[in-house]
């Protein structure tokens, strides 16, 4: 697969294939076990036969405890959705929601959602061109040091990497709270012609379902901002 680590080929100038940040905090828990062995392989992404017949396919990146993708899921079950996330406390708080205790291996699941439990760029470097018509990249670690700027999924060479993954007319909803991203998003996405936005919003739009990293980020007092980039 391209993109993968230990690929040579990796094709994203000054970005590093290694993916920074927590794969796993405290020891799992019996249940959460058996969820990333039981549940999780049902509903990995492996190929998008899953969306067919779906209005509309839609990836968020890094949905952490999965509330906001829970939500999507609920508003518009005519949209299938990938859902990406590598912290494994964050995959067992989603699948915990979605199948009882006991049930792991035999319930049920939602059969218009996948999980990508992977690197999400190795996934847009592989999805079909113009297969997406939405990307959600919610309170996204803003990795404030300068000299970390690297590992932001914001970056000018994941540019066209997006561009290509979205549909004409795709959107790509960006919100965070940290000062130094919000002028990254600008300083990055502004210039570019692949992307247009009107400024950003200052409270969440309609139809923007709330994330407790949101939640946190208002209780400290930061003011979130809201994008929503749009491929011409």
């Amino acid at each position: 697969m391209p993109g993968v680590p230990s690929d040579p080929s990796w094709p994203l100038a000054g970005i590093p294939p290694r993916l920074y940040g927590r794969r796993r905090g405290h020891r799992l828990r019996a249940r959460q076990a058996r969820l990333l062995a039981e549940t999780l392989p049902r509903l990995t992404y492996r190929d998008l036969d899953f969306a067919a017949g779906a209005a509309a396919l839609w990836l968020e990146v890094g949905f952490g405890g999965g509330e906001h993708t829970l939500a999507l899921m609920a508003a518009h079950p005519e949209v299938a959705i990938i859902a990406s996330e590598v912290y494994e406390q964050g995959l067992c708080s989603l699948l915990g929601r979605l199948v009882p205790e006991g049930e792991e291996a035999t319930a049920p699941l939602p059969p218009r959602l996948r999980l990508w439990p992977h690197d999400a760029r190795e996934l847009l470097l592989t999805l079909p061109r113009g297969s997406l018509d939405g990307l959600f990249l919610m309170f996204p670690d803003p990795w404030p040091k300068a000299r970390h700027a690297k590992r932001r999924f914001v970056h000018p060479a994941m540019l066209p990497v997006v561009h290509a993954a979205l549909k004409p007319g795709g959107f790509w909803r960006i919100a965070t709270d940290d000062p130094t991203y919000q002028a990254w998003v600008e300083e990055v996405l502004r210039p570019s012609p692949l992307f247009t936005a009107p400024p950003p919003a200052r409270t969440r739009p309609p139809g923007w379902p709330p994330t407790r990293y949101e939640a946190k980020a208002i209780a400290a007092g930061r003011e979130p901002l809201y994008w929503e980039w749009r491929r011409p």
